[in-house]
């Protein structure tokens, strides 16, 4: 034990020596050194297990044998730059393609998230020619300059926002202008796009499109409410512009009703441009960008070549045709409709008997839990929910944070989470919960209860 320890504190010591110190980890005050992982479990250097409640880029499990073997398998034969012919690119667009809407037909394969939205971005500019952008606020869509500059959260904390950017309140109907209570909350929130548009071209200004996740994930884990994403896209088109949907964090059957998120909305909803990354490997660097023939054409028009070096190269697209194939063989759609409709209910039960417990949503393993100060105002308990993640990773479940206040526990495990996985949270989550309650009742502050000195 005294050599593991001395081992992880030289670890640490040369991370932040060797690293950026913004590159951040879990548990900073207290990290992790996970060695190795399988399914939804991790284990340190000392083998101990933790349960993995986000790490959404596993999708189908940590560690797949049918993932590596099928990386380890087409490793061995080629892994070659794209411009050779191959099958595999062709055999993994086609499989793509079925599970999307027939227009969204055309594929471009990139590394990452970033590179997709990046993409995303290049691909409406030139088939609309309009330079503007409207984004949700809170949204978080990748690391690039491009993508900063359409990130409220990230650009609010640097230069600040862009004139071509235009923010559209979040559709979140528990802290937001329109709450549940609003008769039609999803026009209502149109409504607040299709203002954003009028008041652009009053300036003089064009809109090239409307980007938003399927399921804003920094913003909270929020779900959008029902007709809202057809009413945008309907004034974004009427202006001349494009629907951008990133499903970066909720594609490949999270919801577990469908493939998609977007497909949430209704069948009669189809965005014009489709971004995937994370969960498309199981964490092997893989993304791509889906897109109609006539935006594709445009962006072929201008007469300047498109290449990627490793974008779709022979091994990531084994490795995306053995995800898919995992997704469909264990029924991983089905499975997050099980368990994340058991979690939401467990969820749920504890809302009615913890008065932290201000609201909890989500669709398959997609799922949040918000904290807050009391019902009535729905402040927002920061502290409390950093606290509880931290008291959940003694009980040795990974768990964290999301949110404009980091007051959203969230759920966004690998597919192959279980009932008992759930179970086990939710039973760790009220103990929790119960000590906390049993403690300030006890106390003889009426006003504060402090964490700080019980837990910290």
């Amino acid at each position: 034990c005294i050599l593991s320890a001395y081992i992880m504190n030289e670890t640490y010591s040369l991370l932040f020596k060797r690293l950026g110190s913004s590159c951040r980890l879990f548990f900073s005050h207290d990290p992790v050194k996970i060695m190795r992982a399988r399914g939804q479990y991790l284990y340190d250097e000392n083998g101990m297990q933790y349960l993995d409640c986000i790490s959404n880029v596993q999708h189908v499990g940590h560690c797949h044998p049918s993932i590596t073997q099928a990386a380890a398998a087409q490793m061995d034969l080629l892994y070659s730059n794209t411009r050779f012919l191959h099958d595999n690119i062709v055999l993994y667009a086609n499989r793509l393609a079925a599970t999307l809407p027939k227009k969204l037909c055309v594929f471009y394969f990139v590394n990452s998230g970033s590179e997709a939205n990046d993409l995303a971005l290049r691909l409406a500019r030139q088939y609309t020619r309009h330079q503007d952008v409207i984004v949700l606020d809170y949204a978080y869509h990748g690391h690039l300059t491009s993508l900063i500059d359409i990130s409220p959260y990230k650009f609010r904390k640097l230069e600040g926002q862009k004139e071509w950017v235009h923010v559209a309140p979040l559709p979140d109907t528990y802290h937001g202008i329109y709450r549940e209570d609003h008769l039609d909350p999803g026009q209502a929130y149109a409504d607040t796009v299709k203002s954003l548009i009028e008041e652009a071209h009053k300036k003089g200004r064009k809109i090239s499109s409307f980007f938003a996740e399927s399921l804003p994930s920094v913003g909270g884990q929020i779900i959008f409410p029902t007709g809202y994403c057809k009413r945008v896209a309907e004034s974004v088109h009427e202006a001349g512009g494009v629907y951008v949907a990133d499903e970066i964090q909720t594609g490949f059957g999270r919801v577990g009703s469908h493939f998609w998120a977007f497909q949430l909305q209704g069948e009669d909803f189809c965005p014009d441009i489709v971004t995937v990354g994370k969960p498309m490997g199981n964490g092997h660097p893989i993304a791509c960008v889906a897109t109609t023939e006539e935006i594709a054409d445009a962006f072929t028009a201008n007469g300047v070549e498109y290449f990627n070096t490793f974008g779709g190269n022979p091994v990531s697209c084994a490795i995306g045709l053995a995800v898919l194939d995992v997704i469909e063989k264990e029924d991983l759609r089905g499975n997050a409709v099980r368990v994340g409709g058991h979690l939401i209910q467990l969820l749920l039960q504890l809302q009615t008997k913890h008065p932290l417990v201000g609201d909890v949503r989500g669709v398959g393993l997609f799922i949040g839990m918000e904290l807050v100060k009391d019902r009535v105002s729905r402040k927002p308990a920061t502290e409390e929910a950093a606290h509880l993640v931290r008291r959940l990773k003694e009980e040795r479940i990974v768990i964290s944070t999301d949110g404009p206040w980091d007051s959203v526990i969230k759920f966004k495990p690998p597919m192959c989470f279980s009932i008992e996985d759930a179970e086990r949270v939710s039973t760790c989550i009220d103990q929790i919960l119960g000590g906390w309650l049993t403690l300030k009742n006890t106390s003889s502050l009426q006003h504060s209860f402090p964490f700080d000195e019980i837990y910290i």
